[in-house]
C-alpha cells in the first residue's frame, strides 16, 4: 500500500538528517517524489492529498510544500 511507504519515507526522514536535509530542499512535489524513489521509496502524487491524511509534519517540508500538502 503506498500509504505506508509514504508514512516509512516520512518516518525516515525524522531520524536520517540528511535525508531530513534533502525533503526541506524540496521546493516541488516531483522533486519530493523523486527523493523519495531515489530513496526506495514508491508512491504518487495523488496519494499525498486528501482525502489521505498527511504523513508529514509541516517542519520536514519547505514552506511551499506545507502549504501544498498540509492545506488547513
Amino acid at each position: 500500500m503506498a500509504i505506508k511507504d509514504i508514512k516509512a519515507f516520512a518516518d525516515k526522514a525524522k531520524v536520517d538528517q540528511e535525508l531530513k536535509a534533502k525533503l526541506i530542499a524540496c521546493q516541488k512535489v516531483r522533486e519530493l517524489l523523486t527523493l523519495a524513489s531515489d530513496s526506495g521509496f514508491h508512491f504518487i502524487e495523488d496519494e499525498l492529498y486528501p482525502p489521505n491524511e498527511p504523513q508529514f509534519t509541516a517542519d520536514q517540508l519547505s514552506e511551499r510544500l506545507v502549504k501544498a500538502l498540509l492545506r488547513a
